[in-house]
């Protein structure tokens, strides 16, 4: 089991998660969304293959419309 930091609360997970399964664990569509390891941004093109480790920090933000 591991920890993860997910935008602020502590989620486990059973193996280290992709930025992609992490999202659809969470129920969060990739589009619409910026994801930050450690307040490093992830590209979207990376979400499949970048990794999560035990510890790390996740931001999961939301694009917002609005003037």
């Amino acid at each position: 089991m591991i920890r993860l930091v997910v935008n602020g609360r502590e989620k486990q997970f059973e193996a280290p998660p992709t930025v992609a399964a992490l999202l659809e664990s969470l129920g969060v569509r990739p589009d619409g969304v910026a994801v930050a390891v450690d307040r490093q941004v992830v590209p979207r093109s990376r979400y499949a293959e970048e990794q999560v480790q035990e510890g790390q920090q996740v931001e999961i933000l939301r694009a917002v419309g609005g003037g």
